[in-house]
């Protein structure tokens, strides 16, 4: 029991740390599809050529779901049992704030002679805009060339570059952890 609250604090800690992920994920698939049969798989090259995004971002992508496949016991092969593709969609959300409170220089606002600092109300409106993206990864099965599983990441897209390849893989592990279905995630 001690050692259950020694360690309590530690267990809060990561509990809030892994519930403030800013990527919602979901994930769809075909009930009558056998999930147990894939063992191997390929990128569908047709579909990824498709995705409105840089190349350099899709092979960012595809390094990422190729090894959270291989993680899962996948092969990657030329007669695959399945094939992976991608597409993603953006927009532009913008956010605006009135009314809002801060420090800074009053004294010309509020009548005052020459410029004052202080704490007050700023009425100037605040714009703030930010790109969230969604990345869909579908699986389909090759012999009958249906869709039989698709993850769904949606979440803010880093604008620096030095984040955009962990932001990837977060997205990728986040969506490949819903696959197989039924498996406790």
């Amino acid at each position: 029991m001690k050692k259950i609250l020694k360690n309590l604090p530690l267990l809060i800690i990561a509990l809030i740390i892994s519930s403030c992920s800013s990527i919602k994920v979901a994930a769809d698939y075909d009930k009558e599809a056998d999930f147990n049969t894939y063992k191997t798989f390929a990128f569908f090259k047709t579909g990824i050529d498709k995705a409105e995004i840089s190349d350099l971002d899709k092979r960012r992508i595809l390094r990422a779901i190729e090894a959270e496949l291989l993680a899962k016991g996948f092969t990657k092969s030329e007669n695959p049992d399945m094939l992976v593709s991608i597409f993603t969609k953006s927009q532009q959300r913008v956010d605006v704030y009135n009314n809002t409170w801060g420090w800074g220089s009053f004294g010309s606002r509020w009548g005052g002679y020459g410029p004052g600092w202080g704490w007050g109300f700023n009425n100037q409106p605040v714009v703030s805009t930010k790109s969230e993206g969604t990345l869909f990864i579908d699986l389909i099965d090759m012999e009958n060339k249906q869709l039989v599983w698709q993850g769904m990441g949606t979440g803010f897209i880093s604008q620096k570059m030095d984040k955009k390849e962990e932001t990837i893989k977060e997205f990728v592990s986040k969506i490949i952890e819903k696959y197989p279905p039924g498996e406790k995630q």
